[in-house]
């Protein structure tokens, strides 16, 4: 067969890490979810690990893994997430690659991609070559073999680019079927222009570089591509299929590709369910013959380019003036904010140059005495990032160290690399794509570029933040509250800039409500207690203490001291300073404590800001996730009070406003917001139960309809959906537990019968396996087995609620 198929997924988030804390604050845009990377997973990157096939009755009748099937790349930093936060979905894409490895003749189909998503024909040469290199490292590490071929951010190529990844052995890229420029048979002199529409995209193109080196070219299919991310081709599976079969063409006379590249995140984050569609126009082309699945490796081996190219210089796939996108105010926007202007890119990018071209000769000095390359040392950083152990630690300084090293200095190696890594990280591309400086993502590459400037300040008298911030003044923002870039830089990241001292202080306003250990993990943080003791009169608590804290990326680490008065609600204040010497530590300690029991507040206050001042802190300054999680405890006694004075309101008011909800009237909105506090809380209550109580629930929903209340169902949904969770995870490790089993049934049949939509797709996953598994040997078994027939009962009746095909009925795929 000459007809063949390939879809490639191009599956990326920015980092949103806090570049002090190492971790993803709590993004309230992302509601019911942590944050994004939370939110995008549910609903792409893990349901395409686990994706439905229905059969002609709308019942699931396969589970697949589309990354097995298509081509992919997924952002390092995206990896670096799921790694840590969804092992299961991370460890199924892995095992995907090796399974395309079995399936394309020993190509895998997973792609590197450059470290950060850097816009690599903006940036210098080293640059290009650091992203590289970090991309393929990090590749490595986690697929265990080279990459045959690298995504482009955004597609954006030159030809120094191109250079760069030929250097480093990479077989091919895939760009946009505009990004051609001249094409010629290989062995003919004359070159061609591509037609109007574009390059051909149906084979694979050679391209020469000035160094004499090779490497291919794929222009995927820009109509079929355009028609999947925006043109809701993914609205039915059967449809995709088609459109991608309607690319051949008999007057071809070669072996054909037809491939189209998009976001991966068209498939269930853009698109709901777009996971399946992939799924099953896949599934129709295979079963059908109508095309071979294939990557690009395979083809490439099996049908070596025949015509070579040359590329139009700086262009990418989402900005047609080339990569203005990312420095100017080209036009090229979301298209959401009519009349606004992006003239704001430019200085962005030029205070950002300026910052990277001040910080480098600072680090090639400073690191010069300290290890034998700078420049190596910082290609090779990646190594630490991937795998901060003390072993891989001495590893990396025994290759680059220009000596043996003390602590201080290898304290300081690690902060210069450090300031390397996030000037990288500042060029994150998101940073321009948007349309207001003020955006989450500009902030993001901010918030790194302060963290440069944080550590530059530390090895350099000269003042890079005054010239960085008058550049950022150039950058208008949009929106009148945040004037320009200096006053969002004031606004979103000077706060966010922490070193050692305010680490400490969290440590010790959040020891008042939560129980530490000896050592205690705060994020990027390590700190050892020493001592702390705490003393409660009333609603008044005072902590006294000390620790050690650390930085577990750069090892620098101080002693401090601190003291916390809590007087109740949201009023606390917290001092701390460094650690002198023990009698100054009991001296204070003996000062507040006096105050602190004679009951005088003030006192204690004065004492703590005279003492430890002169700045100090409060809640305001705890890290957002766990300033959150306090002002949760803080809130709940007044949320509860809160509840029965609206229970108390909505019940004495009940007939009436049950009366105007009948007759079509308004509600007076006062008593709607009661009532829709109260039964929202309480459903949220029963939901959260392991075990919920069904008449309590089902009295609630009827009040929920007599009164006519707005029901927050995306929360409620989340709340049920983690309790099935859980009762899956229980069920994990005792699988004959048939207890278990009929209180996870419990869990799906109330889910079914909600009125709002839970997500079941974890619970179908486990409950397929675990058919496929035990089903034919339960239904041999049941004659005999009272408990074979048991769990075979419990097994079909949670595949009918879970729309899965019964056990005893033969598989019959649909549309």
């Amino acid at each position: 067969m000459d007809r063949f198929v390939c879809i490639h997924g191009h599956f990326y988030q920015p980092p949103r890490e806090n570049p002090w804390l190492e971790f993803i604050e709590t993004q309230d845009s992302a509601y019911p979810y942590h944050d994004w990377n939370d939110r995008v997973t549910a609903e792409c990157y893990a349901p395409n690990t686990a994706s439905r096939i229905l059969d002609g009755e709308g019942r699931i009748e396969r589970i697949v893994n589309n990354y097995a099937r298509i081509s992919f790349n997924i952002g390092p930093t995206v990896l670096a997430w799921l790694e840590s936060h969804a092992q299961d979905v991370y460890g199924a894409i892995l095992e995907a690659d090796r399974e395309s490895r079995r399936r394309f003749g020993g190509h895998g189909s997973a792609l590197a991609q450059p470290y950060n998503h850097m816009i690599l024909p903006l940036a210098n040469r080293r640059d290009k070559v650091t992203q590289v290199r970090w991309g393929l490292r990090d590749f490595e590490h986690r697929y265990r073999r080279r990459p045959e071929g690298m995504w482009l951010p955004e597609t954006a190529v030159d030809v120094e680019t191109l250079e760069v990844l030929a250097e480093h052995g990479l077989r091919f890229t895939i760009l946009s079927q505009h990004q051609a420029a001249r094409v010629r048979k290989i062995g003919e002199s004359s070159w061609g222009e591509p037609l109007n529409g574009g390059i051909d995209p149906t084979t694979a193109y050679s391209i020469t570089l000035p160094s004499g080196r090779r490497m291919a070219l794929f222009f995927y299919d820009g109509p079929v591509s355009r028609a999947v991310a925006f043109e809701r081709l993914l609205t039915r599976g059967e449809d995709f299929a088609h459109r991608l079969l309607g690319a051949f063409s008999e007057r071809r006379e070669w072996p054909q590709l037809v491939h189209v590249a998009t976001d991966g995140e068209t498939y269930g984050h853009h698109h709901r369910h777009g996971d399946m569609a992939l799924a099953y126009a896949l599934h129709y082309i295979e079963q059908n013959r109508l095309a071979r699945l294939t990557n690009y490796g395979e083809f490439l081996e099996k049908h070596p380019p025949a015509h070579e190219v040359q590329i139009v210089e700086g262009t990418s796939w989402s900005c047609v003036h080339g990569v203005q996108r990312w420095r100017a105010d080209c036009g090229c926007n979301s298209g959401g904010r009519p009349g606004w202007s992006q003239a704001w890119r430019g200085p962005l990018r030029e205070s950002l140059d300026r910052l990277r071209d001040g910080a480098a000769p600072l680090f090639e000095k400073e690191a010069r005495g300290l290890v034998v390359d700078p420049w190596a040392a910082r290609d090779d950083y990646i190594s630490l990032v991937l795998d901060r152990s003390a072993q891989s630690e001495e590893r990396f300084f025994a290759r680059h160290a220009a000596h043996p090293l003390s602590e201080d200095e290898r304290v300081r190696a690690l902060k210069l690399l450090e300031l390397q890594r996030h000037a990288q990280l500042m060029y994150t591309s998101c940073g321009w794509f948007f349309d207001d400086i003020s955006g989450i993502e500009s902030v993001q590459v901010l918030q790194y570029a302060g963290r440069v400037l944080q550590l530059a300040r530390e090895f350099l008298a000269a003042e890079m933040e005054r010239p960085f911030l008058d550049l950022l003044e150039r950058a208008k923002s949009n929106l009148p509250e945040h004037r320009d870039g200096r006053v969002i830089y004031e606004k979103f990241v000077r706060p966010s800039v922490l070193d050692l001292g305010r680490v400490g202080a969290h440590y010790a306003m959040s020891a008042i409500f939560d129980h530490y250990g000896e050592r205690t993990d705060v994020y990027a943080y390590a700190v050892n207690r020493e001592d702390v003791r705490l003393q409660t009169a009333g609603r008044a608590t005072l902590g006294i203490g000390r620790a050690r804290v650390s930085s577990k990326i750069t090892h620098e680490s101080a002693r401090c001291q601190f003291v916390v008065l809590y007087s109740g609600d949201q009023n606390m204040v917290a001092g701390v300073r460094p650690f002198v010497d023990e009698a100054a530590y009991e001296k204070i300690a003996a000062e507040v404590t006096e105050a602190f029991g004679r009951g005088d507040l003030a006192e204690v206050r004065r004492r703590l800001e005279d003492r430890l001042g002169p700045g100090t802190y409060s809640l305001r300054f705890l890290f957002r996730d766990e300033q959150r999680n306090i002002l949760r405890q803080i809130l709940k006694s007044a949320m509860d009070e809160a509840e029965g004075l609206y229970r108390q309101l909505t019940e004495h008011h009940e007939p009436l406003l049950r009366f105007l909800h009948v007759e079509h009237m308004p509600v007076p909105r006062a008593f709607q917001a009661a009532a829709e506090f109260v039964l929202n809380r309480g459903l949220k209550r029963v939901l959260e139960a392991d075990e919920p109580n069904l008449p309590r629930l089902k009295a609630l929903l009827e009040a929920v309809q007599l009164d006519g209340v707005e029901l927050d169902r995306e929360g409620l949904g989340y709340t049920l959906k983690q309790t099935i969770l859980r009762a899956i995870e229980a069920l994990r490790p005792q699988a004959a537990n048939l207890e278990l089993l009929r209180r996870l049934k419990v869990l799906v049949d109330l889910a079914v019968d909600l009125p709002f939509e839970i997500d079941l797709w974890r619970a179908q996953n486990v409950i397929y396996e675990r058919i496929r598994a035990r089903g034919p040997e339960l239904a041999r078994a049941e004659g005999r087995d009272p408990a074979a027939r048991a769990e075979l009962e419990l097994l079909e009746g949670l595949a009918g609620k879970l729309k899965l095909r019964p056990i005893s009925q033969p598989a019959r795929a649909g549309v």
